[in-house]
């Protein structure tokens, strides 16, 4: 089966995660699409937000990975897309649950601080996780719901 291509993006305050990550799934084999930022000078995080959940909403090839400060501008901004389903995340095992239980395509994380070792266990968990469906199909299934009825 191909890998997707992970689009990658970030303010300032997680650019520097934003380029390991790119580093790190480049090594695994993944394609990456970099929607910025690309310096570590100040920008407003929505604005990167929103590329890569256009870039990921309703393709089944891409998945995304985002960085701001906290994580939380970053997955609300995200999550206004219809599609994304952008998981803030701060550990192996709810990533992993984020696919398996809620189908997310976008992960996303805090830059600052950011561990290395800690980031590569996340996103290694998140991209080699699988949507269950089952039970959890019905779930998603209510948040899409959810999401058409207030478009």
């Amino acid at each position: 089966m191909k890998k997707p291509v992970i689009v990658v993006g970030s303010d300032h305050a997680a650019f520097g995660m934003k380029e390991f990550i790119k580093e790190l799934v480049e090594g695994w084999g993944y394609t990456v699409e970099d929607a910025g930022t690309y310096s570590r000078e100040s920008v407003d995080y929505p604005d990167y937000a929103e590329k890569v959940a256009v870039a990921v909403a309703g393709s089944r090839h891409k998945r995304g990975i985002l960085g701001c400060g906290t994580g939380v501008g970053a997955s609300i901004a995200a999550n206004k897309i219809p599609g994304a389903l952008a998981a803030l995340v701060h550990s192996p095992r709810i990533a992993r649950l984020s696919v398996e239980h809620d189908n997310a395509n976008i992960l996303v994380l805090a830059g600052r601080p950011y561990r290395k070792k800690e980031v590569e266990k996340i996103v290694k968990a998140w991209l080699g996780s699988k949507f269950q469906g089952g039970r959890h199909l019905r779930r998603v299934k209510k948040i899409k719901a959810i999401e058409r009825k207030y478009r």
